[in-house]
């Protein structure tokens, strides 16, 4: 089952006998609104108007717990995130597919969350919100309840002590913008830089300008390029583990299975016993 969906595939799929659930998790990064602006609010933006039938969930709040040690948005309770998952009648057998505002980040931390606890047929709508050419509806639906109970797997998180392992033992990238990697800037966390031995490869880099993601032999060679193999050891973090859910979705476009370090550099930056790499370089 592909990663993602186009906007002309899913009005077909909408149109089927069984048709999938629609998530909307739009959201943006509290540090990207302009000076001055009110803050962004991604359920006025959904109740305005989105994708007929659509349920919205919040990202903060229903799939990150509070920030703390562990991050900026840290995993959030598993029953907790059952329940909000339920709510929206997201079930085992059902197909899900997840969209935002079309940056793709926020989706992609919901298709993260949904696979890695076990559900097997979720995907992003490649290029999201602004890819839809089809009417928005403003009724807010009221989905049956679903069945899903979320089944962490073993593999595909990683924390602190596993990210800087696979640093050194495998591939670990770092999916911010190249300046907060090289530790130039660093408008969010404690200090900027990355974790030693990790690879800069922002995920601004996977998509067009049209949001959409590149032809899955272009992200293969993207990554092939900065060291990711089929068989080897793939690791994403990046500042707080939502953008770096996308770089996972990217890599499962191209084929290659990643992990993610969801406490990401909020997490690795707070503890200052944590060394800090600065530059180009890997280090």
């Amino acid at each position: 089952m592909n990663a993602i969906i186009s906007a002309s595939e899913l009005v077909d799929e909408l149109a089927g006998a069984h048709p999938p659930v629609l998530l909307d998790v739009r959201w943006q990064l509290s540090t990207a609104k302009a000076a001055g602006a009110p803050p962004f609010d991604g359920r006025a933006e959904y109740e305005a108007g989105h994708l007929p039938g659509a349920v919205y969930v919040d990202l903060d709040r229903e799939l990150a717990s509070a920030p703390g040690a562990n991050g900026r948005h840290p995993l959030p309770d598993m029953a907790e995130f059952g329940a909000a998952m339920r709510r929206a009648g997201v079930s085992q057998g059902r197909q899900v597919v997840v969209y935002d505002g079309g940056q793709g980040w926020a989706a992609a931390r919901a298709w993260w969350l949904l696979s890695w606890t076990g559900h097997r047929n979720v995907r992003v709508l490649d290029g999201g919100l602004t890819a839809w050419e089809a009417p928005l509806s403003t009724e807010v639906p009221t989905p049956a309840e679903g069945d899903f109970t979320p089944a962490p797997g073993a593999a595909g998180l990683l924390d602190a002590d596993r990210a800087a392992a696979l640093a050194r033992s495998g591939v670990l990238f770092d999916a911010r913008a190249g300046e907060r990697y090289r530790g130039e800037v660093e408008p969010i966390d404690r200090v900027g830089g990355h974790i030693p031995g990790a690879v800069s490869a922002p995920t601004t880099a996977n998509v067009a300008a049209d949001g959409r993601f590149l032809p899955a032999e272009e992200l293969r060679a993207r990554f092939t390029s900065l060291g990711a193999t089929e068989d080897g050891a793939v690791g994403v973090y990046c500042g707080s583990g939502v953008s770096g859910a996308h770089e996972v979705l990217a890599l499962a476009v191209a084929g290659i299975p990643a992990a993610l370090y969801v406490g990401s550099w909020s997490e690795w930056s707070s503890d200052p016993d944590r060394p800090v790499a600065v530059g180009p370089e890997p280090q």
